[in-house]
């Protein structure tokens, strides 16, 4: 890369056109005199503070891209021996381990770059070399990485120094073995688009693994370096052309049709695909957390213990090496099985959960975090996709007097059909009078249009004010190349196919197909309409402005072949559209109504232009398209003086259908006390809108949206506002989060906290990550992400738990996630079954454990005490392993099959899994009164048991002895278990009877 830059041709692979930065490069020649110099204006907002939309409508091509979340700050500690102890000494490396990266790798300072297509020489940058790696460990990394992560954990630690006491021959007390024993091809680099081989220029392509959309998008190639007939790049005179986002491709994703050539402009970490990816994290469960926690608690009892007896023993001898020697002895109150048996219930938990036939293709991807499914207090969504099935349905045509739904689009047809009749006949009788067609009417005076006018002229608008490109698949069998290919290829209706960056915009053109006027061709200069006679209209493409974000709506200028009449067309959001259009008294109120009803709304408007005024805009436009500085500004202002005044033509709506059983299973969630934040890269109105039609957002309840902020003390007002709010959900944009992040982040969190719900709408992917290590710091509660796409992979593995979804955006999310499902509706069963019963039942096998090592460690102080305190092992050899495991092992890792309440009761009662969320099957309280038994039933089995003799095993006698010690050691404790339980019966009780 340093040496020259490549030209890359990529066939049927992929890419991704970033919307920000590819909207300031320009084409000019080295010193103006040549044009093989791409020059990028402005590198001030780099990838990593690029948003990563769910639809190339939902691109920025401006300067107010989201920065990225500051760090959340780090709450004030307690100083002092106590939290060194509890973890401030890894605290302390983390930081200086930071301190000395942050020392050796200075971030970068970014600056414009000018790319020579051609001449290496002039190449002086060198840049990063086109390699991506995202493994966690490399060869001299994974060995320390690996053994970091395991010894972290103070019960692995302690095992290891145990064992490797036992080398020391005055030490060792036992034989060795007792303590060892049981342990398709895709765009390689960014690059600009300069020639394909399709005739049209232009190509498709899909972007899933960038942003999880499916749908494909339409990508030119830069026109000067398309008509060049050789792929040589000189040309006299020079060619200045601008370059805009419909001329990038992105690393990662894949060429759909055709082949395509580029000119690379960023590799490898630079590129945008990489940037917008986080490195994953080791996940640990709370519940190994806490386990680790009860270790440290035991170990303070051992050496205790140990004290206790040298002190007994009277500090006579070489006491310190009879201290370890104790400490060896009792070692068995903190098990060496605890963490085998562990492992072996979560992957009997993993099997359980895939062969589970209510929830199938299922798939455990994790060993470790079993049980964190059901201790989930946030649970972080996806929308389109996850929510949603991302299939678009038009559902309704409103026209300011008259509104059409599904049951009336018959009525719309025959409007249609009745319109284009009229059309022709007053055409034909023109004809033959030989008078000129319809060019004097618009100095006619104005009067007010028919029923079946406007709705034709609505129908027209849809139709043509899109991004849609009809599709023809080639017929079975033939080969070659898409050039040749053509000739062979059916166009008709049963074969073809529409393709589009946003499916809204493929659902308006299916429905314009189904009420008469269908879309049959289209390339970047021309789009062609058939009527419901058949007959074939041609427009000519004049200009196209794409949808971006902060305009919230796109046009068309189009020229009717037939008539030469100019037409401007524009559609968008209802905030966008308003001041754009003439006064009218029902727009807003019917789009609050469509709102109302889960509809995504769109606003249609026109505006007829003269040959002179379009060539005075072509003008101004192209000028503005060429400028170096300030070009979006410029273009933005030039587009804007045609926005004035538009006719109001219809206002429609279309339903993003949810996901099977999607409102069921958020009740459910809900009721079981998980609190659901939906993070979205889509607009606000979206976003709100598929709030209420999932009943996310009940409708008794309120909603607050957050205003755009950018300033501290706007933000401090809509703070403020916020806070007088109760019982609300909140609805906040990106831009408006990060500014309220940067001053008042423990204000807000506190705040959102307390909501029912929170959308977070136009969300980078980084975004979504930061958010959810937001509330993993500020709460301490723990996190579940789940999505299917490519832009949640960060969210996933931020989270605590996560899940990830196998569907039309492909594999990406399912992969690198936890666990993976098939629809969203199984996350109930997986959370209210196997998670409740997963947490319950480790919880369970951790106390029996734990148990059973305080038993035999009583033992073993009895013992010692009887004997003059001599630090003399009760069991020798293989007798003390197997009481650990063989033998005793069975009756406790039998508790992987326990169950309180059947299945169907706790998907029945929700409200069961709020318990777990407590924490208190493992409390320090619960383990406080296990010890207590564990005691109990340690000195009544050495008392009675102390003097058997091997003589004795096969006589009656030993028989009643044994059975004797089982009742003293037993039965009072399931006396006090059945009291308990009648005076303070737990919360399934009622179930079960």
């Amino acid at each position: 890369m340093a040496d020259q830059i490549p030209l890359y041709p990529v066939r049927g692979a992929a890419a991704v056109a970033s919307r920000k930065r590819a909207a300031y490069y320009s084409a000019a020649g080295p010193g103006a005199e040549r044009p093989g110099r791409f020059q990028l204006e402005d590198e001030s907002a780099h990838l990593d503070e690029m948003p990563l939309m769910m639809s190339e409508e939902g691109f920025e091509n401006d300067e107010s891209d989201y920065h990225t979340l500051p760090r959340a700050r780090i709450s004030q500690r307690k100083r002092g021996l106590e939290w060194f102890v509890c973890g401030g000494w890894k605290f302390l490396c983390t930081s200086c381990c930071d301190w000395l990266i942050n020392i050796c790798q200075r971030k970068r300072e970014l600056k414009a770059r000018t790319v020579w297509l051609g001449y290496p020489e002039k190449c002086e940058e060198k840049h990063p070399r086109n390699s991506i790696k995202n493994q966690k460990y490399n060869v001299f990394t994974f060995i320390p990485g690996v053994l970091y992560e395991q010894f972290k954990f103070f019960l692995n630690l302690y095992f290891l120094i145990v064992s490797c006491s036992q080398f020391v021959p005055a030490l060792k007390i036992g034989y060795l073995y007792t303590y060892w024993a049981p342990l398709n091809q895709r765009i390689p680099s960014d690059m600009v688009f300069l020639r394909t081989s399709e005739k049209a220029g232009s190509c498709f392509i899909r972007t899933d693994q960038l942003d999880g959309e499916t749908d494909w998008k339409l990508k030119v190639a830069v026109s000067c370096t398309q008509r060049l007939p050789a792929l040589g790049e000189d040309s006299d005179p020079p060619v200045h052309e601008s370059l805009s986002i419909e001329n990038t491709l992105w690393a990662s994703t894949i060429v759909a049709s055709g082949t395509v050539i580029g000119v690379v402009i960023y590799t490898g970490k630079e590129t945008r695909s990489v940037m917008n990816t986080s490195n994953p994290k080791n996940k640990v469960g709370l519940l190994d957390l806490e386990l680790n926690q009860l270790t440290k608690a035991l170990f303070l009892a051992l050496v205790a213990l140990s004290l206790v007896m040298v002190t007994l023993q009277g500090f006579v001898g070489p006491w310190y090496r009879n201290l370890f020697r104790f400490l060896l002895l009792f070692s068995y109150i903190i098990p060496i099985s605890l963490r085998v048996n562990l492992d072996m219930g979560k992957a009997a938990y993993g099997w359980m959960i895939m062969r589970d036939e209510n929830i199938p293709g299922t798939v455990v991807r994790t060993s470790t975090i079993p049980e964190e499914l059901g201790r989930l207090v946030y649970l972080l969504t996806d929308k389109t996709g996850t929510l949603t099935q991302n299939e678009m349905i038009f559902k309704r045509l409103h026209l300011g007097t008259v509104s059409y739904g599904t049951d009336t689009m018959d009525e719309i047809q025959s409007h249609v059909m009745n319109s284009y009749s009229q059309m022709y006949s007053q055409a034909s009788g023109n004809n033959a009078s030989s008078t000129p067609p319809r060019k004097a009417q618009s100095s006619a005076p104005k009067v007010r249009k028919s029923v079946s006018s406007r709705v034709h002229e609505a129908v027209k608008a849809i139709a043509l004010c899109h991004n849609v490109t009809p599709v023809y698949e080639a017929r079975a069998g033939v080969t070659g190349e898409t050039e040749y290919a053509e000739v062979d290829q059916d166009f008709s209706d049963e074969n073809r196919t529409y393709q589009a960056s946003s499916p809204d915009e493929v659902a308006l053109v299916q429905w314009t197909e189904s009420v008469g006027l269908t879309l049959v061709n289209r390339d970047l200069t021309s789009m062609q309409l058939r009527t419901p006679g058949g007959q074939i209209l041609t427009y000519c493409v004049l200009q196209m402005f794409p949808f971006t974000s902060e305009s919230k709506r796109m046009g068309v200028i189009v020229r009717d072949e037939s008539t030469a009449e100019i037409t401007f067309y524009m559609k968008g959001a209802d905030v966008a559209m308003s001041t754009i259009v003439q006064y009218n008294d029902w727009l807003e109120e019917e789009c609050g109504n469509m709102a109302r009803e889960g509809l995504r709304t769109l606003v249609v408007a026109k505006r007829a232009l003269t040959e002179e005024q379009y060539q005075d805009f072509e003008s101004r436009y192209s000028q503005a398209k060429l400028s170096v500085h300030d070009r979006t500004l410029k273009v933005a202002a030039v587009v804007e003086s045609l926005e004035r005044e538009m006719e109001l033509l219809c206002l429609t709506g279309v339903e993003d259908q949810l996901q099977a059983d999607v409102r069921p299973t958020l009740e459910m969630l809900r009721n079981a006390g998980i609190k659901i934040w939906m993070l979205t890269g889509d607009k606000l109105e979206t976003a709100t809108c598929i709030a209420k039609s999932s009943h996310l957002v009940s409708r008794t309840q309120d909603i607050h949206t957050f205003r755009p902020v950018t300033s501290r003390g706007e933000a401090h007002l809509e703070l403020n506002a916020f806070r007088r709010k109760h019982d609300c959900a909140l609805v906040i944009s990106g831009d408006s989060l990060e500014v309220c992040l940067r001053y008042y982040e423990h204000e807000l969190a506190e705040l959102a906290c307390q909501c029912p719900a929170v959308v977070c709408c136009r969300c980078s992917p980084t975004q979504k990550a930061r958010i959810v290590k937001l509330l993993q710091q500020r709460t301490g509660k723990r996190t579940c992400a789940i999505g299917d796409g490519g832009n949640d992979v960060s969210m996933i593995q931020a989270a605590d738990c996560g899940i990830g979804i196998e569907g039309k955006e492909g594999k990406q999310a399912s992969l690198a996630a936890d666990f993976s499902i098939t629809q969203f509706k199984h996350i109930g069963r997986l959370l209210m079954v196997h998670g409740r019963s997963s947490y319950k039942r480790s919880a369970a096998l951790g106390q029996f454990v734990m148990h059973r090592g305080l038993i035999i460690s009583t033992m073993q102080a009895v013992f010692s005490s009887v004997f003059y305190f001599a630090s003399v092992p009760l069991y020798q050899g293989f007798l003390m392993v197997g009481y650990a495991t063989i033998y005793t092992m069975f009756p406790v890792f039998s508790l992987v099959l326990d169950q309180d309440v059947k299945p169907e009761m706790a998907m029945l009662y929700p409200e069961l899994y709020k318990d777990l969320t407590k924490g208190r099957s493992l409390s320090f309280k619960t383990f406080l009164v296990w010890v207590l038994i564990s005691i109990y039933q340690g000195i009544g089995r050495v008392s009675f048991g102390a003097f058997l003799d091997v003589a004795f095993i096969t006589t009656v006698t030993f028989l009643w002895k044994v059975s004797a010690i089982t009742v003293v050691s037993c039965l009072p404790l399931y006396v006090l278990k059945y009291l308990k339980r009648k005076l303070s019966p737990p919360s399934y009780s009622k179930l079960t009877s």
